[in-house]
């Protein structure tokens, strides 16, 4: 097999996603210290950390929980704008883009990932991390730390069942694959162990 010289190795994308109070952003950190144990390096982004700056920068939140009411095209925007930051990002590094799906706005829910993010981010890879709805509600009941919408679990449900159509739309944008990672309760090691084997 004759080399290939001139060319440039590209990092792997990865988008991470879950309804709030899912703990996707725990299995990625457990995911990223087993990884980093064995020489795989990654680079984290937060996508609405990236659209929050922007947003705070031009006053139009305080909080990241109320940037899910701002007008469609606001956000929209602001989309852009984060998904122009992870681009620069990820050129040649290894990326877990920690996001959503799908966030549900008080019209409806919205795309997390429209047409003009994936071009700009062109993911390898999405993983879905879920779990029964009824466990979502309880570790959301006990999180005192956010400011979220009370929801029963048949809307939890619901918006888990968005995620999955919306992410097969990514897919079909894209080419990238689908994972879904289980994130139950006491099985948090099952789920890490998951995640790790997609992003080796």
């Amino acid at each position: 097999m004759i080399p290939l010289t001139g060319v440039t190795k590209l990092g792997k994308k990865v988008v991470v996603t879950g309804v709030p109070g899912v703990g996707k952003t725990t299995v990625i950190n457990g995911a990223m210290e087993r990884l980093a144990a064995e020489g795989v390096t990654y680079t984290p982004v937060n996508f609405g950390t990236f659209m929050f700056e922007v947003a705070k920068k031009e006053n139009l939140v305080s909080d990241r929980d109320e940037m899910r009411k701002l007008a469609k095209d606001v956000q929209k925007r602001l989309q852009q704008a984060a998904a122009s930051g992870i681009a620069a990002v990820s050129a040649d590094a290894n990326v877990i883009i920690d996001t959503h799906s799908s966030v549900k706005t008080p019209t409806g829910f919205l795309a997390g990932l429209p047409e003009w993010v994936l071009r700009e981010l062109m993911p390898d890879i999405v993983v879905l991390v879920e779990t029964d709805p009824d466990q979502i509600l309880m570790r959301r009941l006990g999180d005192a730390s956010r400011t979220r919408d009370m929801e029963g679990s048949r809307a939890i449900a619901e918006h888990q069942e968005f995620n999955r159509a919306v992410s097969a739309a990514y897919a079909m944008y894209t080419g990238c694959t689908i994972k879904i990672v289980r994130n139950e309760n006491f099985l948090l090691e099952q789920g890490i162990d998951d995640l790790v084997s997609v992003l080796r």
